[in-house]
């Protein structure tokens, strides 16, 4: 009897229009999926973020490929519960879904390479990119659209096909490090072998310079009245690397001041009545 009672209850018709009955059962089956959703992403997070085998920018892009899988999973199984049928939506709206496509190609755009990024990893959470001479660190990867935020601390919001189609340099696509440069410029008169201790002491001394690889020295250029040098180094701190650039230059103009090593600058002779005047 309390068997029978019960089940009453479970087919108790709460909203009824046409073939669309929604019972009680119904609302247990959704609760039922509800749960299951949230088990199955605590289990998938704890699972891919355990693993140290992955860095971290893969795990965040594996969890939210399993996240919009179970998602889908649920809400369509829970179309089916409440009494849907997909398939019946589905062709009745396919002329509309076909107008839609027309008119929404770039957002679909966005999806599917939301889908790719998020696959491929070759631009994972963390990643220091240059986007149309743009710095800028990834923050968050959804489906249609990537969030980063600039050396400025300003968040700026990209479409994904803007990522899968363009050229995007990725500082840290297979390493944490990178190599830069600061460049000097001497007058003919110094000893380039005292810049070059010079230039390679100083960049060395810095906290947020690696000293594997090691820094090095590059004779570049022999300009009009200049010797062009460059220094190049590695670092982690990729994101605020301008920083750095910027205390190595004003290590190398106190330190060639204090050695009374020149730094020149541009002259332009003007004839003037047969007289030379230098500017």
């Amino acid at each position: 009897m309390i068997k029978m009672n019960f089940q009453e209850i479970l087919n108790y018709s709460i909203i009824k229009i046409g073939s669309f009955d929604f019972r009680v059962s119904s609302i247990l089956g959704i609760f039922l999926l509800i749960i299951f959703a949230i088990i199955a992403l605590y289990l998938v997070k704890r699972t891919i973020y355990r693993t140290k085998k992955i860095e971290e920018g893969k795990k965040y892009s594996l969890y939210n490929l399993f996240k919009y899988i179970i998602i889908t999973f649920a809400v369509a199984n829970g179309l089916q519960v409440v009494g849907l049928d997909i398939s019946v939506i589905l062709a009745g709206s396919a002329a509309l879904l076909v107008g839609l496509g027309i008119g929404l190609q770039t957002l679909f755009k966005d999806f599917v390479s939301g889908i790719i990024l998020l696959i491929d990893a070759s631009i994972k959470v963390g990643d220091v990119i240059v986007v149309n001479d743009l710095v800028c660190q990834i923050k968050e990867i959804k489906l249609r659209t990537t969030t980063a935020i600039t050396r400025d601390d300003k968040y700026i919001i990209l479409p994904n096909s803007m990522l899968t189609s363009s050229q995007i340099q990725n500082w840290t696509h297979l390493s944490d490090t990178s190599r830069f440069e600061v460049q000097a410029n001497i007058d003919y008169q110094t000893d380039i072998r005292e810049v070059r201790e010079i230039l390679l002491n100083l960049v060395s001394k810095n906290s947020s310079v690696l000293t594997k690889p090691k820094p090095f020295v590059r004779f570049t250029e022999f300009g009009e009245s200049t010797m062009s040098f460059s220094v190049f180094f590695w670092t982690k701190d990729l994101f605020k690397v301008e920083n750095i650039c910027s205390e190595i230059r004003f290590s190398i103009f106190e330190k060639f001041n204090k050695h009374k090593i020149k730094i020149p600058f541009t002259q332009e002779e003007i004839a003037i009545n047969g007289h030379k005047n230098v500017i």
